[in-house]
């Protein structure tokens, strides 16, 4: 009988302890501390040390708990491309930056996932979104319009239009950026292809003696116009204000052109399949908060698309508002670009 008892004992100890492994080998499964982090694709200038990215991610650990963890690309076509080739094998949760023109391609690769942040109809003005489309792939975060900037410190006069950098005197004075790798690039593009329409490729061809450098990404060339390299580059009307508010420095400023400027919409999308669909939309909800978009003039430079945001004192300074906006083709664009690049080096 005390034998019985005794093996009873046995198998039913057996038992519990194979129950008890179960139990926290599923415990273990479901703490997977990937559900915790959310992965974020963004171009450098966003997620660097200067950018939004920082404290957008220490806001939203202390509002969530959860680690965002921004990878950062050369720019925002570098972090689309990166998506893409990474379709079957879906490492990010969420992409941030891809704009108008870019926005196509990125619909047709079917690598975003439909979903609208709370609130963002309230939030984003209709006009804004509509430059992204309204099917719930990409929500707008921020806007602004491209345009030259100027070194007032140069020894060559302010162009006022895009046909005066192609004159002489600015023979190898203008940085710009690959409209491949760069949204700023491809914007560049969209601005000539408005503005010249039939005759774009034709002033490609007369800019191509004055352009110094055509650099993968903004904050290479934008860091090479800073250090002195160049009187001229492509970047945001809002740019110079950086200046104006960390330094007292009205050295650069911002050209207005009388033809207009192109404005550049910028959105955010969830990734399909994406490893933590659950983290991912609880930051793409945090992203158009007023708490999170209070972060964007001071770092990002851009227009955030929340009103509630009170804009800085430089912006008024230093970021005038173009009065007349061009209206762009994103497939134009994009053939366009892609017979600049073809014609470049043999021109």
């Amino acid at each position: 009988m005390k034998r019985n008892t005794f093996i009873s004992s046995i198998i039913f100890i057996s038992i519990i302890s194979v129950f008890a492994s179960v139990t926290m080998g599923c415990s273990k499964k479901s703490a997977d501390p990937r559900l915790s982090e959310v992965v974020v694709y963004t171009y450098d200038s966003f997620a660097g040390e200067w950018g939004p990215g920082p404290e957008l991610a220490k806001i939203f650990k202390e509002k969530t708990g959860y680690t965002v963890n921004f990878v950062s690309c050369d720019d925002a076509v570098a972090a689309f491309t990166r998506a893409v080739l990474e379709k079957d094998n879906v490492k990010a949760d969420v992409i941030v930056g891809i704009d108008q023109n870019l926005v196509q391609r990125a619909k047709d690769s079917g690598i975003l996932e439909a979903y609208t942040p709370k609130d963002a109809s309230s939030i984003v003005s209709p006009e804004v979104q509509s430059e992204l489309g309204n099917d719930g792939l990409l929500t707008a975060y921020d806007f602004g319009h491209f345009a030259m900037i100027y070194d007032t410190q140069s020894s060559v006069p302010a162009p006022a239009s895009l046909a005066d950098l192609t004159k002489d005197v600015y023979r190898k004075k203008i940085i710009l950026m690959d409209p491949r790798t760069s949204t700023p690039g491809l914007g560049f593009v969209a601005w000539t292809q408005a503005v010249f329409g039939d005759r774009c490729m034709d002033f490609w061809k007369e800019l191509k003696p004055n352009i110094l450098s055509m650099t993968s990404g903004w904050s290479e060339g934008w860091g090479m116009f800073q250090n002195g390299e160049a009187p001229l580059c492509i970047s945001y009307t809002t740019s110079p204000a950086y200046n104006v508010e960390y330094e007292n420095d009205h050295r650069f400023v911002t050209l207005i052109f009388d033809e207009g400027h192109v404005e550049q919409v910028e959105g955010y999308g969830l990734l399909k399949n994406a490893p933590n669909p659950k983290g991912a939309k609880a930051f793409m909800d945090f992203l158009i908060s007023e708490e999170a978009q209070n972060t964007l003039p001071l770092t990002q430079w851009m227009y955030p698309v929340n009103s509630k945001v009170k804009m800085p004192e430089s912006y008024s300074v230093a970021a005038p508002l173009p009065e007349k906006t061009l209206v762009t083709d994103s497939k134009a664009t994009n053939d366009a670009a892609e017979k600049i690049m073809g014609q470049l080096a043999s021109w």
